[in-house]
This record gives structure tokens, sequence and C-alpha cells, in this order.
């Protein structure tokens, strides 16, 4: 092996153990947890029972809100690990590596080692990168897929590779699409780097690449598209034709130009995501963007043409009206890429350091505050801790000493180091003591177990606008009555006071606030509270208009995974 293949392996070495302790740790150590992660881990659990990995399905009902990639993903993550802990997580964890170790390859071609490693390591180290990643999100794979396609696409346009990099991107484009529809902003840097060669007077996009790589995108995409179009068709059903609408169409094209939530101003990223989420690169652009002008001053392509396509996706997502702060995440690790050239330099500042040094005291101050007010019993302190759901507070008091002694450490001899030290030792704490202790809580497997022991066997339950993390903890067959039907108002509460009506052997679990509605008068139990809601299980036969509003083609049985992962 050369000297340069060993130097190499030694960056990536270095690399993969940031990522083991500041993204990797804690793995499969607890269950999926809301918003996303159950109602995602519960569709690729399904496609595995079912062996319908075409069309993805939520509680019985189709789930037409995601293409089907990132769900296939779980679904093998599953198959070799035999594990819901760590199957639903594998995905997010291989994708989360294999962005550093892309960013790190391309930039080591372009800038040299040192820069790539920095960059690298900036990257693992920045909050939203490590919350994104740490979880079974979409966005996690779509980051990857985003990333591969630009590194086969600058490796081409930046290095002259051969052709096939840039069909390497061109297909991780497409599969891009496939995961989350966002995919083909990629496609972007083509006009964008040959804006930038007439500009910089640079060599040209090869003229075989403009139509190369949409076609192979397209061949990409067809893959999963022609199938599904044609099972549809073959089928008619009118619920298919409205999933493949649906996904089409309004999750897509309707989603972004007439968006229904999650609506923020046009500068919601600028003000309330970049600067704060994307710290620590966020605070160095104080010194990048004059460094940037230069760039564009020495017509030095390899900087602005991943800048101007991360500028390129913040501004396409700011002028829709929905907007989420995972939406520009792609455009994360292409504007690392822009700024690796500099990081050397600017690591080597004292005000830099000094930066770090601060940046780390706001994860080391809290820490020692709430560490310290539990000891003398601070008011304040004390209730936030009874409302954790913490167990123990050694997590607490092992982060508050390792983290102060870390930054000390950094701060006495390397202080470039305080950031990444101080964040690991709360991505250690978290996921190896905190998480641990509030899963059954978060996932609702305690409350789900503790309300089907209340449930006899032979009787029939029914869920009422249940949580999707319910589905996972599941021991029978289940009743419910559709999927995310709070667009539709009243509608599921009418259709599950029918089905209880129709036999005195069922038993409905219905949240607080719809009992008023339709089951006022019913005898009901309480089973706990969960998702900041309590909980009933109500028999009876519920209010007389409730009944005859009911739509009983509304009923879908669901029979729950059991025994997929043995």
């Amino acid at each position: 092996m050369s000297a340069d293949a060993r130097a190499t392996l030694v960056d990536l070495g270095w690399i993969s153990l940031w990522f083991v302790l500041i993204i990797f740790v804690g793995f499969g150590l607890r269950d999926p947890w809301p918003a996303d992660e159950p109602r995602f881990a519960s569709v690729a659990l399904d496609m595995l029972r079912s062996g319908n990995w075409l069309i993805p399905h939520a509680g019985g009902d189709l789930y037409q809100d995601k293409p089907p990639l990132h769900f296939w993903l779980m679904a093998i993550g599953y198959s070799l690990t035999g594990s819901l802990r760590a199957g639903f997580l594998l995905p997010s964890m291989l994708a989360s590596l294999g962005t550093l170790w892309l960013v790190y390859d391309l930039l080591r071609r372009l800038h040299g080692r040192e820069a790539a490693r920095l960059a690298a390591v900036t990257l693992v180290c920045c909050v939203h990168y490590v919350m994104t990643t740490r979880g079974a999100q979409i966005d996690a794979t779509l980051i990857f897929f985003c990333t591969l396609a630009l590194w086969g696409l600058l490796r081409q346009l930046l290095l002259g590779a051969p052709a096939v990099f840039a069909l390497v991107g061109a297909c991780a484009a497409g599969l891009g699409v496939i995961d989350k529809a966002v995919g083909f902003l990629t496609l972007a840097l083509l006009p964008l780097a040959a804006l930038l060669a007439r500009r910089f007077g640079t060599t040209a996009v090869p003229r075989a690449t403009w139509w190369q790589v949409p076609v192979v995108f397209v061949l990409t995409i067809m893959l999963w598209l022609v199938p599904m179009l044609l099972h549809v068709a073959s089928v008619g059903s009118p619920e298919l034709i409205a999933y493949r609408d649906e996904l089409l169409f309004k999750q897509t094209v309707t989603r972004y130009a007439q968006a229904w939530h999650h609506i923020r101003p046009w500068y919601y990223y600028l003000v309330e995501v970049i600067p704060a989420l994307w710290l620590p690169l966020s605070a160095l652009l104080f010194w990048l963007v004059p460094r940037w002008r230069d760039d564009w001053r020495e017509r030095r392509m390899a900087v602005w043409l991943p800048l101007l396509w991360a500028l390129l996706v913040i501004v396409f997502f700011s002028l829709s009206t929905g907007k989420r702060g995972v939406y520009v995440l792609p455009a994360l690790p292409a504007l690392v890429i822009a700024a690796a050239p500099h990081l050397p330099q600017l690591f080597a500042y004292r005000s830099v350091q000094r930066l770090s040094l601060a940046l780390a005291l706001l994860l080391v101050v809290p820490g020692v505050l709430v560490a310290t007010g539990s000891v003398f019993g601070v008011g304040v302190v004390k209730e936030l801790i009874e409302g954790s759901e913490l167990l123990s507070l050694v997590p607490v008091y092992a982060f508050a000493i390792a983290a102060t002694v870390a930054w000390l450490v950094a701060l006495r001899w390397r202080p470039l180091l305080a950031w990444p030290l101080v964040l690991a030792c709360l991505a250690v704490s978290w996921g190896v003591g905190v998480a641990p202790q509030i899963n059954g809580e978060r996932s609702a497997s305690t409350f789900v177990r503790q309300m089907l022991a209340q449930v006899p066997r032979e009787a029939e339950l029914g869920l009422l606008a249940y949580r999707e993390q319910y589905l996972l903890y599941l021991d029978r067959e289940v009743v419910n009555f559709g999927h995310a039907r709070w667009r539709e108002g009243d509608a599921e509460a009418f259709d599950a006071a029918r089905w209880l009506a129709g036999d005195g052997k069922r038993v409905l679990l219905v949240a607080e606030h719809y009992l008023d509605r339709c089951f006022a008068a019913n005898p009901r139990q309480p089973v706990g509270v969960s998702s900041d809601e309590q909980w009933f299980l109500v028999t009876g036969v519920p209010a007389s208009d409730c009944i005859a509003r009911g739509n009983p083609t509304k009923v879908i049985r669901y029979q729950p995974p059991l025994g997929v992962l043995n």
C-alpha cells in the first residue's frame, strides 16, 4: 500500500471516529420516536410482512406522502439486523457516514488532505447534520443521494474525470427523487457550470454530459415509476388512482406552489434555520464571505460551483410558502465543500479558536447549571427534571463533568477542539444515558403495552385517530379507520362510532378531545397519557347521529407485522 493510500485511510479513520462519537453513539438503544420515525418504521415493516414493496401502506391504508425508497432501505435494514431498534436507524447511519466520506474524497482531490479532513469534521459537527442523521428521517438518506450526485458530477466538471462519474451522479439524483422527490435539484449543476464557464472563461460542460445525465436520471426514476403506474392502471381502483395523483402531483407540485402547512416567511431559512442550526459553519461565514468574493475575482470554479448550487437550493425552498428546516439540508455539504480550501487558514486564527471555545460554552453552561441546580434543589431545575421522565440524573452529571473537563483541556492545549469535544460529550450522554431512560415514554411502547393489558383477548379493539407509534407494539389484529384523517374533521369519529355500535364486544381507544362529539355517554376506562393526551377505552353505543353518519367502508382491519423481525 502506498504512503498516500495509508494517509487517506488514517484520515477516514479519524473522520469515522468523530462519526461514532457524535452520530452513531446510542445506536440500537431506542425505538422509533415521533413525529415521523414510527410512521416510516411501520410502513417498512408492513412491506416485509405483506410482500408489497411497490405501494406503501400505513396501518393498512395507502400512504401517498412519500416515494418508497427510504422504506425499502429500512426494510432491508430490518432484514439484515432482525431488530426494530437497529433496522430503522441503519439507513441513516450508513448515509451519514457515506456523506462524510464522499465530501472527504472529493475535497482531497480538489484541495488536498488537510482541507478535506477539516471539512468532513466540520460537517459532522454541524448541529443540523447531527440532529437529522442521528434519527430516521428521510432527509438523512436524501442528503447522501444529493451528495453522491454532487460527488459524481463535480468530479467530471471540475476534475475532468470520465463520464461514468457524471452518470453515477445522475443515477444518485434519480434515487434522490425516489427517496424524497427533490433530488432533481442536483441536475442544476449543469446549467450553473455552463454559466460559470462562460463567466470565468474556463472549459465548458462536455456536450455528451448534457444529454447523458438527464437520460440516466430519467431512466433511474422509471425503474420505480413505470411499475407503479402499470400496477395502478392494471388494478384501476379509485383508491390507487387517488394515491398516484396525490403522490405525483399534490405532494410535489401543489405542496411546493400552494403549501397547506408549515407556512413560514420568505426569510425563515436565513433568520431562523441557518444561523443557529448550521453552527459552527454559519459562524465562519464572517470570514468566508470575503474569501469567496476573492475566489470570484480569481475565477475559482471549484469554490463557486458548489457555492452557487447551495444558494440555489436555499432560494428554491425560500420561494415556497411551506418551509421546514430539513428542506435545505442538502445544501449544507455543498456549503462545506465551498468553504473547504479556506478552512486550514481559518482554523489557525486565534479568533476562530476562541469562537470554538465560546460555542462550546453554549452547551457546557446549561449542563453545569442543570446539574448544580439539581444537587441544590433549585425549584425551576427540579420542575424541569420531574417533567423529563428521567429516572436517573447520572447522564446529566456525567455530561456536566465530562464537558467541563473537555472544555478545559481544549482551552489549555487545542482550543479549536472545544466544540467537537463538548458536542461528543453531549451526544454520548444523550445516546447512552438519556435516550434509553425516556424511550418508553417517547416511543409510546409503555403506554401501548399497558393499554393492551386492559383489553381482553376476545374483545375486538379499534383505534380512533391513533398515533403511528402505536402500530409498532400491537400484539393482535386491530381495526382503524384510515391514516391521517384529521383533514376530514369529525368524519373518522363518525366511522368509529358506527363500527363500535355494531357489536357489544368491541372496544375503542379514544383520545379525550374526541369524547364529547360522539362518546360522551359511553362507558369509558382511562388508560393513561400519551402524546400529551389522555386516552380512554370506550364501550357501548355512541351518539345516534354519529352512528348514522358513519361510513362502514372505512373500516380497516390491520394485522401487525408480528414475527417479521424473528
